[in-house]
């Protein structure tokens, strides 16, 4: 568990033009979920995961972002319906809502 949870936050690390060479090595095999921030410099988090989601079709994505899930569904910058998290965050929120996403606990149990 502990290696998963580096290997998560070492990817939080890697430019996004390399993250999505990255969805055709063997280890990207095991990739299930992935964290992004909406918006980043050269490639928006939307684009990466749906680039990313193309060669691994069983990725599930959650979206975070310091604007209001209702400012980045208008602006079209993410769908309606995404699994999203707003920053600022607690370090509860994001395990409730990571689990959430990974169908680990029933959607009544957000925040």
């Amino acid at each position: 568990m502990a290696a998963s949870v580096l290997n998560v936050i070492s990817a939080a690390f890697i430019p996004p033009r390399e993250r999505a060479c990255t969805a055709g090595t063997a280890s990207a095999a095991f990739c299930s979920f992935m964290i992004t921030d909406v918006v980043m410099p050269e490639m928006n988090g939307k684009k990466l995961f749906e680039t990313l989601r193309s060669e691994l079709p069983h990725l599930q994505c959650l979206f975070m972002s310091g604007y209001t899930s209702n400012v980045i569904v208008h602006r079209g910058i993410v769908d309606e319906g995404v699994n999203f998290i707003q920053k600022p965050f607690s370090k509860q929120d994001l395990s409730i809502i990571i689990r959430q996403v990974l169908n680990l606990l029933p959607p009544e149990t957000s925040k």
